[in-house]
C-alpha cells in the first residue's frame, strides 16, 4: 500500500477490525455486481470508495431518464449510455486507483459461471428471478458468496448466501426454482428511490465484511424492511439438505 492509499483509506485502517491488512484484504479482493441500476448503483459506489481492487459491472441495458430518480451512478449527461460503462465512468472518477471492467452483457451459463469463478464476492442486484437464480447456481457451483438484494415499492430485503459454510442456505433453498414467483417491474409497481439506496448500501457491507472476515455475514438470515414504518425484521432460513441446488455443495471450510 503506498502512502496515497494510506491516505485515502486511513479511516478504514483506524477501525480495529479491518486496519492495514484488512484494508489489503479489499484491494486485493475482486467484486462481480450483477446490475448496474438501482441496487448495483450504491453498492458499487461503496465498494469502489472502499478500495475493492476489482469491480466488475454487468448490465445489458441503457441508461434512461426513469432510471435518474433512484439509480444514483447514472446522470442526465449519460442517458442513452449503457450502464455498464456510464457506472464504469462514475467509480473511476471516485476512485481513480481502482479497476473496473464493464460489461455489456446478460449473462448466463457457463459464461456466468466463469465470472462468478474470478470474482471474490458476488452482488447480485439484479430485478427478477431468472437471473437471481441462475447467479444463485453459479455462486454455488463455484463455491463463491453471494449478497442478494431487491427492493420494490416501499418494501426491502437483503441476506447473504455462502454455501461453503456447512448449514448456510442459498437463495433457493429460501425461493425454490419450481416456486414460480412473478417478478414486480419498477416500470408497473414504482420504488421509493432512498430504499434502493439504503439495501444496496447494507449489500456493500455484506461484500466488504466477507472480504476483510470482519463480524457476522448474514448468512441464514433475511432482513426485511418495511420502508413506511422504517422498520426491519429479521428471519431465520435454514438450509433445505434436499435443495437441488445446493444439496450437492462442496465440502465447508473450518
Amino acid at each position: 500500500m503506498n502512502d496515497t492509499q494510506l491516505l485515502r483509506y486511513s479511516r478504514h485502517i483506524l477501525l480495529d477490525d479491518i486496519g492495514i491488512d484488512g484494508q489489503q484484504c479489499l484491494l486485493d479482493a475482486h467484486a462481480l455486481v450483477i446490475g448496474a441500476g438501482g441496487l448495483g448503483s450504491p453498492a458499487a459506489l461503496y465498494l469502489a470508495a472502499s478500495g475493492i481492487g476489482r469491480i466488475t459491472l454487468v448490465d445489458d441495458d441503457e441508461v434512461d431518464l426513469t432510471n435518474l430518480q433512484r439509480q444514483v451512478m447514472h446522470t442526465t449527461a449519460r442517458i442513452g449510455q449503457p450502464k455498464a460503462e456510464s457506472g464504469r465512468e462514475a467509480l473511476l472518477a471516485i476512485n481513480p486507483g481502482i479497476e473496473v471492467v464493464a460489461l455489456r452483457e446478460r449473462v448466463s451459463g457457463e459464461r456466468l459461471r466463469e465470472l462468478v469463478r474470478g470474482a471474490t464476492v458476488v452482488l447480485d442486484c439484479s430485478d427478477n428471478f431468472a437471473t437471481r437464480h441462475a447467479v444463485n447456481r453459479a455462486c454455488v457451483l463455484e463455491a463463491k458468496p453471494l449478497v442478494s438484494g431487491a427492493v420494490i415499492g416501499f418494501d426491502g430485503q437483503l441476506s447473504v448466501f455462502d454455501t461453503t459454510r456447512a448449514d448456510a442456505p442459498c437463495y433457493a433453498c429460501l425461493f425454490p426454482e419450481d416456486s414460480h414467483y412473478q417478478d414486480a417491474a419498477c416500470s408497473s409497481m414504482g420504488v421509493f428511490a432512498p430504499l434502493a439506496g439504503v439495501v444496496g448500501a447494507m449489500q456493500a457491507a455484506e461484500a466488504l465484511k466477507l472480504v476483510a472476515g470482519i463480524g457476522q455475514p448474514l448468512a441464514g438470515r433475511l432482513l426485511l424492511l418495511d420502508g413506511r414504518a422504517m422498520d426491519w425484521t429479521a428471519i431465520g432460513v435454514a438450509r433445505n439438505p434436499s435443495c437441488p441446488v445446493c444439496e450437492d455443495r462442496i465440502a465447508p471450510h473450518n
